[in-house]
């Protein structure tokens, strides 16, 4: 074992890793006794430069949005090589995102060139594939284990609730695998639940039972799910605490950043890994030849490993994936002798979009109390917009838009949060009408597509012959003739005889399919044993890269030919795909000369949701609130201020609800550097209806003077136009507004619509293909009556029309679904 581990006597320059460096009175760190400063401190700020420097067994950096903390992470990491108070090999910094650790270990290797080799910069789950693998024997895994990722869950569970018949008790693979999750996060599993569980309840006992078959489902086929990797690394130092001391002597600092959004099984993984190593423990590993000797306290044993958590417990808003502010919260308690320090200084935003942060946020209880502030001035006043309607909304927002962008502002550099999705179809219209390039950030990623899930499968039934769920997804991927009877055959087959499905597909000729079904698994089968083969460290012709063995199978399959001769144009799409897929493959062999095929199928398997994210796109970002956290605009609109949208109408009577409700409000505030836009409606359009629609009490929590408030035309102000329609919410319960406890009641039916409203928007479009517009023309709009066009820009379908209205002011129109006529 000791081979997987670098030598870990203390680095020559010992310093007592409980010893913390002082600063001097005026917070100026020095970095050693001569009155030399490092580099690594310049342009810190006092409370930056002491979080870099402190040394003890447990730090809390509470850092602020946009504080600078992912600086100070990597210069804390910098200042532990640079002091030479650790070797790279004993630092473990954790991340939530590949994005996140990709930039960390850029940054550092910037600051330290080769001196980061050996550091581990990664996710929780990177982290714990790499522990798992090295210790697959121990853990019952073979080390070429899958990894399953929500969508082959789900297909699992299917087959499951369609084997029990479940489907009659109202399970379904979404609600199954989201309670099983929520279990694996708490590390509880099917035995674990069954012993608490109510099982005169038939729904509970089914439930039991879909959990045991899943978990056993996945460890017949060599597989692990997401939440399997961090449990299963858990139970593996629970379990043999030699091979948990191991990795405690190992890494001797650990960091993890966003530690607000861990749940239980990440906060226990952290655990186990700062415990301290025991004194017989240690002298076993030294008599083993594990150096340890310079790491032993006073007491022979190894103390734990200092911890750095980097978090925000107001920027908590993944309360539904299991996070737990609790851990950043009692982390004082848990960790005995933490030293805390706040990152207020806030280098985003201007002053009065951090004001009115403070002033929501501050409605929130059991956090450490905070006070964002800026040296950058207070820069423009919020400006708050109250619609009609969700179309009228999305007009003031495209008409914004546009005018900062001829400000000179690029569309990059603009935003527009959401509380669900379900409110892009407003503004989606609105957008395409008025010509502004968007994009919805969270459309379908590369590796959710089906024809690279297909590909993929074909290289992962090669890497875990095991595994069930890819062999039966490519079983008539392309169409072989083999419908579901011949594959439930050969799984009722593989079962009947206690055999892999593979093996079944090798002995399919025992099963009477006829010749022409039989020839076509047994071709399969083939193909894939002769994919193996290549793979094997003893073929004369050697062993075969990643590239060429995904070029071999696609063209045994056939599955490429297909799309590329199919005279579907969306075929044409999924072989593009697919061919990108074989570029990638060969992109991570020139990158990864000595990786394999388990190591390319583990880093896809790794990609995270947001690391698809591109700000360099030139359009602008549509997105929902959970999507924006971690990102910046210089202008962001915050759109359905709304009661029953934000806070969000399922979040009211749940234990937390509003008070993660107004994280996510502060969340998006906080998103945006010089100009933030506050919008809501008066009516909005739910499930087919149209309802009234009241403000949001968050809105009544910001200072009236941080605001610029602005509305559609009209009279229907409830105090005869004395203040914006936004801050009229009523207080005694009705419409939305508080109740006596402070909870929001049912809205009333909709009112008629009035005719004061001017500025009503709707979604009209029409097909104006054969329409030609000049400049000097004069046309009418539906919404915004006559104008003057004075330039048309762009050819084809994507002609713009600039149009200078009578009253409505200047407005860009895209001509071909626009509703106007030439007058």
């Amino acid at each position: 074992m000791t081979t997987l581990f670098d030598p870990d006597h203390t680095p020559t320059r010992e310093v007592p890793s409980a010893a913390p460096i002082i600063l001097d009175g005026a917070g100026h760190g020095r970095s050693d006794d001569s009155g030399y400063e490092s580099p690594l401190l310049e342009g810190l700020n006092r409370q930056q430069r002491e979080a870099v420097l402190y040394r003890g067994p447990a730090l809390l950096i509470i850092a602020g949005a946009g504080s600078g903390k992912t600086s100070v992470l990597t210069r804390r990491i910098a200042s532990l090589l640079e002091t030479r108070e650790a070797w790279a090999s004993q630092i473990l910094a954790i991340t939530f995102t590949n994005k996140a650790a990709a930039e960390m270990r850029e940054r550092v290797k910037v600051i330290l060139g080769q001196g980061a080799d050996g550091m581990w910069i990664s996710t929780f789950h990177s982290s714990c594939v790499r522990i798992l693998r090295r210790e697959a024997e121990n853990a019952g895994l073979s080390p070429t284990f899958s990894i399953y990722d929500s969508a082959d869950s789900k297909v699992t569970l299917k087959r499951i609730i369609k084997a029990l018949d479940a489907d009659t008790l109202g399970f379904t693979p979404g609600n199954a695998s989201a309670k099983i999750s929520k279990l694996k996060n708490e590390l509880a599993d099917a035995d674990s639940y069954a012993r608490n569980a109510n099982m005169s309840d038939p729904q509970e006992v089914m439930f039991v039972e879909i959990f045991r078959q899943y978990t056993s489902r996945l460890r017949a086929a060599n597989a692990l799910d997401f939440d399997d990797l961090i449990g299963e690394t858990v139970y593996l130092f629970r379990a043999f605490p030699k091979i948990a001391a191991l990795y405690r002597r190992r890494f001797r600092h650990i960091l993890v950043d966003e530690y607000q959004d861990t749940n239980h099984a990440q906060y226990s993984l952290v655990r186990e890994l700062t415990r301290p190593v025991e004194p017989a423990l240690a002298e076993e590993m030294e008599a083993q030849g594990v150096h340890v000797r310079n790491l032993r306290d006073a007491t022979g044993g190894i103390p734990g490993a200092s911890l750095t958590v980097v978090g925000d417990s107001d920027q908590s808003i993944y309360a539904f994936r299991g996070a737990d502010t609790r851990n950043i919260s009692e982390f004082e308690r848990d960790f005995p002798g933490t030293k805390v320090i706040l990152l207020e200084q806030n280098y985003r935003s201007t002053q009065n979009i951090l004001s009115a942060a403070n002033a929501v946020i501050g409605h929130n209880f059991d956090r450490k109390d905070k006070r964002l502030w800026s040296a950058g001035g207070d820069g423009e006043k919020i400006v708050g917009y109250t619609a009609y309607s969700g179309h009228d909304e999305a007009q003031f927002v495209s008409d914004e838009i546009e005018v900062l962008h001829q400000a000179g502002m690029a569309y990059r550099d603009m935003a527009v949060f959401y509380r669900t999705n379900a409110q892009t179809r407003a503004l989606e219209e609105i957008l395409v009408r008025s010509a502004v390039p968007y994009r919805v950030v969270g459309g379908t990623k590369f590796y959710e597509r089906a024809e690279i899930k297909d590909a993929l499968a074909y290289l992962i039934a090669v890497a875990n012959p095991t595994d069930e769920l890819a062999l039966r997804r490519i079983l008539n991927t392309p169409k072989r003739g083999i419908g579901p009877a011949t594959e439930t055959a050969l799984a009722s087959f593989a079962e009947a005889n206690q055999i892999s499905f593979r093996q079944a597909m090798r002995d399919s000729s025992s099963l009477g399919l006829g010749p022409k079904v039989t020839g076509a698994i047994l071709k399969l089968a083939t193909l894939l044993d002769e994919a193996a083969g290549k793979l094997d460290p003893e073929n004369p012709a050697g062993t075969a890269n990643v590239s060429e063995l995904l070029t071999f199978l696609l063209d045994g399959s056939g599955l490429l030919t297909l799309l590329r001769n199919s005279r579907d144009p969306q075929d044409e799409a999924r072989a593009e795909n697919i061919e990108e897929l074989v570029a990638q493959t060969k992109d991570f062999n020139k990158e990864n000369p000595d990786s394999g095929l388990v190591d390319f199928l583990t880093q896809v398997s790794l990609v995270a949701a947001a690391d698809d994210l591109d700000d360099a796109s030139g359009t602008v970002s549509l997105m929902t609130l959970h999507t924006a956290k971690g990102l910046e605009y210089e202008a962001v609109f915050l759109t359905g201020v709304e009661e029953g949208l934000l806070p969000h109408q399922m979040s009211a009577n749940e234990p937390g609800g509003p008070a993660e409700e107004r994280r996510l409000f502060y969340v998006g505030i906080t998103r945006a550097r010089q100009r933030l836009y506050l919008s809501l409606a008066m009516t909005r359009a739910q499930f087919g209806d149209i309802n009234v629609a009241m403000p949001s009490r968050y809105l009544q929590e910001i200072p009236v003077a941080l605001i610029d408030w602005k509305q559609s035309p009209g009279m229907a102000n409830s105090r005869g136009g004395t203040q914006p329609r936004a801050l009229n919410a009523r207080r005694d319960g009705f419409g939305g507004g508080f109740a006596k406890r402070g909870e929001p009641q049912a809205l009333p039916p909709a009112p008629k619509p009035k005719t004061e409203w001017a500025n009503r928007v709707p979604s009209q479009v029409r097909d104006n293909g054969d329409l030609t517009l000049a400049a000097g023309d004069r046309i009418r709009h539906v919404d915004f009556g006559e104008g003057r066009v004075n330039q048309v820009t762009g050819e084809g379908t994507k002609r713009i029309a600039h149009v200078q209205f009578d009253t409505a002011g200047a407005k860009k129109l895209l001509i071909k679904i626009a509703p106007i006529e030439k007058i």
